[in-house]
Protein backbone atom coordinates (compact mmCIF):
# COMPACT_ATOMS: atom_id res chain seq x y z
CA UNK A 1 0.00 0.00 0.00
CA UNK A 2 1.46 3.59 -1.14
CA UNK A 3 1.99 6.18 1.47
CA UNK A 4 -0.77 8.37 -0.01
CA UNK A 5 -3.03 5.86 0.32
CA UNK A 6 -2.72 5.26 3.81
CA UNK A 7 -3.19 9.14 4.50
CA UNK A 8 -6.52 9.02 2.19
CA UNK A 9 -9.23 8.42 4.04
CA UNK A 10 -12.05 5.57 2.49
CA UNK A 11 -15.63 6.00 1.85
CA UNK A 12 -16.34 3.67 4.98
CA UNK A 13 -14.11 5.83 7.27
CA UNK A 14 -15.77 9.32 5.95
CA UNK A 15 -19.24 7.20 6.47
CA UNK A 16 -17.97 6.26 10.13
CA UNK A 17 -17.09 9.66 11.18
CA UNK A 18 -20.17 11.19 9.70
CA UNK A 19 -21.98 8.92 12.09
CA UNK A 20 -19.52 9.14 15.08
CA UNK A 21 -20.44 13.37 14.05
CA UNK A 22 -24.02 12.85 14.69
CA UNK A 23 -23.27 10.89 18.10
CA UNK A 24 -21.62 13.16 19.29
CA UNK A 25 -23.78 16.25 18.31
CA UNK A 26 -26.62 14.07 20.40
CA UNK A 27 -24.53 13.85 23.28
CA UNK A 28 -23.29 17.46 23.37
CA UNK A 29 -25.59 19.59 21.15
CA UNK A 30 -24.99 21.38 18.32
CA UNK A 31 -23.27 24.27 19.71
CA UNK A 32 -20.64 22.55 21.09
CA UNK A 33 -20.45 19.47 18.99
CA UNK A 34 -19.79 22.01 15.85
CA UNK A 35 -16.77 23.65 18.15
CA UNK A 36 -15.56 20.55 18.40
CA UNK A 37 -15.77 19.26 14.84
CA UNK A 38 -13.77 22.95 13.94
CA UNK A 39 -11.24 23.04 16.78
CA UNK A 40 -10.60 19.45 18.30
CA UNK A 41 -8.49 18.40 15.24
CA UNK A 42 -7.25 15.48 17.34
CA UNK A 43 -10.87 13.36 17.54
CA UNK A 44 -12.27 14.99 14.26
CA UNK A 45 -9.41 14.87 11.79
CA UNK A 46 -8.49 11.47 10.18
CA UNK A 47 -5.91 10.71 7.64
CA UNK A 48 -7.42 13.49 5.12
CA UNK A 49 -10.87 12.85 6.45
CA UNK A 50 -12.55 16.23 8.60
CA UNK A 51 -15.92 17.00 9.76
CA UNK A 52 -18.49 20.13 8.32
CA UNK A 53 -21.93 21.12 8.86
CA UNK A 54 -23.80 23.49 7.27
CA UNK A 55 -27.69 24.82 8.19
CA UNK A 56 -30.06 24.63 5.38
CA UNK A 57 -29.08 27.60 4.17
CA UNK A 58 -25.66 26.71 3.43
CA UNK A 59 -24.18 28.68 6.44
CA UNK A 60 -20.87 26.78 7.38
CA UNK A 61 -21.49 26.05 11.35
CA UNK A 62 -18.21 23.73 11.42
CA UNK A 63 -15.15 23.19 9.36
CA UNK A 64 -12.32 20.64 10.27
CA UNK A 65 -10.03 22.17 7.75
CA UNK A 66 -10.77 25.37 7.49
CA UNK A 67 -11.78 27.20 10.46
CA UNK A 68 -12.42 30.86 8.26
CA UNK A 69 -15.38 29.24 6.77
CA UNK A 70 -17.63 28.84 9.35
CA UNK A 71 -20.26 31.89 9.76
CA UNK A 72 -20.06 31.89 5.77
CA UNK A 73 -22.69 31.61 3.22
CA UNK A 74 -21.89 29.04 0.55
CA UNK A 75 -24.80 28.20 -0.71
CA UNK A 76 -23.19 29.66 -4.22
CA UNK A 77 -19.88 28.39 -4.05
CA UNK A 78 -19.07 26.17 -7.09
CA UNK A 79 -16.91 23.57 -7.91
CA UNK A 80 -14.24 23.90 -10.62
CA UNK A 81 -16.48 22.31 -13.32
CA UNK A 82 -19.04 24.84 -12.05
CA UNK A 83 -21.24 22.11 -10.14
CA UNK A 84 -23.05 23.96 -7.11
CA UNK A 85 -22.62 21.47 -4.39
CA UNK A 86 -23.03 23.05 -1.85
CA UNK A 87 -26.80 23.40 -2.54
CA UNK A 88 -26.87 19.87 -3.38
CA UNK A 89 -25.89 18.75 -0.07
CA UNK A 90 -28.47 20.90 1.29
CA UNK A 91 -31.19 19.43 -1.06
CA UNK A 92 -29.66 16.12 -0.51
CA UNK A 93 -29.84 16.65 3.13
CA UNK A 94 -33.68 18.07 3.09
CA UNK A 95 -34.70 15.66 0.44
CA UNK A 96 -33.41 12.37 1.40
CA UNK A 97 -31.95 12.33 4.70
CA UNK A 98 -28.71 11.15 3.68
CA UNK A 99 -26.24 9.93 0.81
CA UNK A 100 -23.24 11.06 -1.28
CA UNK A 101 -22.41 14.37 -3.19
CA UNK A 102 -19.25 14.28 -5.57
CA UNK A 103 -17.88 17.48 -6.27
CA UNK A 104 -13.90 18.97 -6.73
CA UNK A 105 -12.33 20.56 -4.00
CA UNK A 106 -9.07 21.64 -3.04
CA UNK A 107 -6.91 18.91 -0.67
CA UNK A 108 -6.53 19.58 2.86
CA UNK A 109 -2.79 19.14 2.46
CA UNK A 110 -1.43 19.16 -1.18
CA UNK A 111 -3.31 22.45 -1.97
CA UNK A 112 -4.35 20.29 -5.18
CA UNK A 113 -7.81 20.46 -6.68
CA UNK A 114 -9.08 16.34 -6.29
CA UNK A 115 -12.49 14.56 -7.01
CA UNK A 116 -14.25 14.15 -3.93
CA UNK A 117 -16.92 12.13 -2.77
CA UNK A 118 -18.92 13.79 0.77
CA UNK A 119 -21.43 11.71 2.91
CA UNK A 120 -24.01 13.64 3.75
CA UNK A 121 -26.70 12.91 6.74
CA UNK A 122 -29.25 15.62 7.79
CA UNK A 123 -29.00 16.37 11.74
CA UNK A 124 -32.18 15.15 13.61
CA UNK A 125 -34.34 17.84 14.78
CA UNK A 126 -32.19 20.66 13.70
CA UNK A 127 -32.25 22.38 9.66
CA UNK A 128 -28.87 21.16 8.73
CA UNK A 129 -26.82 18.50 8.17
CA UNK A 130 -23.50 17.10 8.95
CA UNK A 131 -20.97 15.76 6.36
CA UNK A 132 -17.78 14.02 5.93
CA UNK A 133 -15.96 13.81 2.51
CA UNK A 134 -12.69 11.53 0.92
CA UNK A 135 -10.53 12.20 -1.96
CA UNK A 136 -10.88 9.80 -4.22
Amino acid sequence: VSAMAQDHGTKDEAKSLTNAALAHIKKVGNAQAFKDFTTDKANWNKKDLYVFAMDAKGVTLAHGANEKLVGKNMMELKDQKGKMFVREITDLAAAKGEGWVDYDWAHPVTKKIEGKSTYVKRIPGFDGSVSVGTYR
